[in-house]
């Protein structure tokens, strides 16, 4: 494990109605009051409709609200789409960009993902930029082709200060996860290539999060990975009971 504070979010993707929210949120700050010092930061990422429902539980605990998602400009004529700046006064802090779901179900370009890296940075949000390979790119021998693809695309803009995720598409919602080993060779490519772009002392103060179907059962063996600074976390995340148990999981 490295000296860089862990870091965990929980993405609950298009799940929970209004009293499921309510009983989660009741949950999470009771654990949270349970476990006192967290060993980790830690964000939740609701669906876009509870956000302001979440931040505002949220504001006074250790953790923060994010966005799943954001449309790369401020305003306009967007209609379904959020913008940054909405984000921000909604409570948010963080926001995902460029999820595997978001480019696989919406054709999200890695053009697109860098761009939505520099409105959220604009609206004074931290992106956390997701790049990740799947099955077939990993047996073709293409994840680090891949992989530098995404990170060329997500970084042309220059967004600081941005986190990354790690997210085989293979193993999301999959019940498949990366082995510690495959999983560290993946974060330590991924920190070579920011010690280029960056430089070795930002690079290796940068947190790279892994996210593919993390679970209590397995967060020791994969937070006890060198590269490896916490974990985007999904399905997991809908359990408050799990995911504090993750969060818990990091130290």
């Amino acid at each position: 494990m490295s000296g860089r504070r862990m870091l965990v979010g929980g993405n609950w993707k298009m799940n929970l109605l209004a009293d499921e929210v309510a009983g989660w949120l009741d949950g999470f700050r009771s654990g949270l009051e349970e476990a006192g010092a967290l060993p980790a930061d830690v964000i939740v990422f609701p669906s876009a409709l509870w956000i302001p429902r979440v931040a505002e539980s949220l504001a006074d605990t250790p953790a923060a609200c994010g966005a799943q998602d954001l449309h790369p400009a401020a305003s306009g004529a967007h209609t379904g789409d959020l913008a940054g700046p909405q984000l921000a006064s909604a409570g948010c802090t963080w926001t995902l960009c460029g999820h595997s779901e978001r480019r696989q179900n919406h054709g999200e370009s890695d053009d697109l993902v860098g761009r939505k890296a520099a409105a959220a940075i604009a609206a004074g949000l931290q992106p956390m930029i997701c790049v990740g390979e799947t099955g077939d790119e990993r047996k073709a021998g293409r994840t680090f082709e891949v992989l530098d693809r995404q990170l060329a695309a997500a970084l042309a803009r220059e967004p600081e200060p941005f986190t990354l995720a790690y997210e085989p598409v293979w193993a999301i919602g999959t019940g498949a996860t990366a082995s510690p080993e495959q999983a560290q060779e993946v974060h330590r490519h991924l920190r070579e290539r920011l010690a280029d772009r960056l430089g070795d002392e930002a690079a290796a103060t940068r947190r790279i999060l892994y996210g593919g179907s993390v679970k209590s059962a397995n967060v020791a063996e994969l937070a006890a990975q060198r590269d490896i600074d916490g974990f985007l976390v999904g399905g997991a995340s809908l359990d408050p009971d799990e995911f504090l148990a993750i969060i818990g999981g990091c130290g």
